[in-house]
């Protein structure tokens, strides 16, 4: 049997691996609360609010490894469909205090300590195997939501000028990891509106209009960063049911038949 006989065709839908980042309190837990059975890793006080299952308060990141491994087992028998770590950010600091405190050096008390960017390095290796057991879980039938919170960074364009745009609150070590690994890079905002006011002698002023409305960009904009696979519109309302809409496949409800025996 040649390598070629093993070649598969069409689409192979799969749980999805989504990251969703947005500002404080805009609604993204209550996004991974609507998802299919899902359970929570709470890295942050974020859950106690809402009527899901979760873990106690994570305060050491073997912990959200030792979790995945463990909904991810062959031998695994549990109702959930969906894992959710809140937050990527906070995850980054538990692990930033393990390494700091692995140092044998009374003077470093921070990351940013540990010189040439070896702290921060050593940061994305650990993050890297976070990303791993979630991928086990995905690949046992789970479907893995990571929630992260928001910042603002410049960004140097090499095809003009720099600008300042949101993304995952998180060093790029990490970030780039978190953006590589996810099916889906969703930002959540609330929807705005700009109007010109005339300020007179011909000068006007662009003002910036909030409303209450919450969506989630999927596409990539000077502004912020997102992508998807799944080709969604570039803009959906915040609610994992909007989102749902274009699961492929039978997956929207999450697969149960992968190496994870849910139980009912």
């Amino acid at each position: 049997m040649g390598i070629l006989d093993s070649v598969q065709n069409g689409k192979k839908p799969k749980p999805r691996k989504t990251v969703l980042y947005g500002t404080h309190g805009i609604g993204k837990s209550t996004f991974g609360a609507q998802m299919p059975s899902p359970i929570f890793l709470p890295t942050e006080d974020g859950v106690n609010d809402l009527d899901v299952a979760s873990l106690p308060l994570i305060t050491q990141a073997i912990t959200v490894m030792q979790a995945a491994m463990e909904l991810s087992s062959p031998d695994a028998s549990h109702p959930y469909k969906t894992v959710v770590l809140d937050s990527a950010d906070w995850l980054e600091r538990l692990i930033w205090k393990d390494i700091v405190a692995e140092q044998d050096n009374a003077r470093i008390k921070t990351i940013d300590d540990i010189g040439y960017g070896k702290g921060h390095t050593a940061t994305a290796e650990r993050f890297a195997q976070v990303l791993r057991a979630f991928n086990q879980c995905r690949d046992a039938g789970l479907h893995v939501l990571i929630l992260a919170h928001c910042e603002i960074k410049r960004f140097e364009s090499p095809e003009g000028e720099s600008y300042d745009r949101y993304v995952p609150k998180l060093h790029r070590q990490s970030a780039a990891l978190l953006q590589e690994w996810a099916d889906e890079v969703l930002f959540a905002s609330y929807k705005t509106f700009t109007r010109q006011q005339d300020e007179g002698f011909g000068r006007k002023r662009t003002i910036g209009i909030g409303g209450d409305e919450r969506v989630i960009r999927t596409v990539e904009r000077p502004g912020y960063l997102a992508k998807n696979r799944l080709g969604l519109p570039e803009e959906l309302p915040l609610s994992f049911e909007a989102y749902s809409q274009y699961l492929p496949g039978n997956i929207a409800g999450g697969i149960t038949n992968g190496s994870s025996k849910a139980k009912s």
